[in-house]
């Protein structure tokens, strides 16, 4: 999981809670779109730390052996 499927959780779960006018006896359609919507942020932010992270650690390779 990555940037792309954060923000596809995102669109998805905002179809689901904003533009999708069905009702369904079984499930609420609008918290499922808010959870997916959650999910979405959360995966996005995650991937950006750990993306920040794997940027940041230096070259292991000890430059004095060149």
């Amino acid at each position: 999981m990555g940037i792309g499927s954060g923000i596809v959780l995102f669109v998805i779960g905002a179809v689901l809670a904003f533009a999708l006018n069905v009702t369904v006896d079984w499930i609420d359609l609008n918290m499922v779109g808010y959870l997916l919507m959650g999910a979405g942020a959360l995966i996005f932010l995650i991937s950006l730390v750990l993306y920040a992270r794997r940027r940041s650690v230096r070259d292991p390779i000890d430059p004095g052996l060149e």
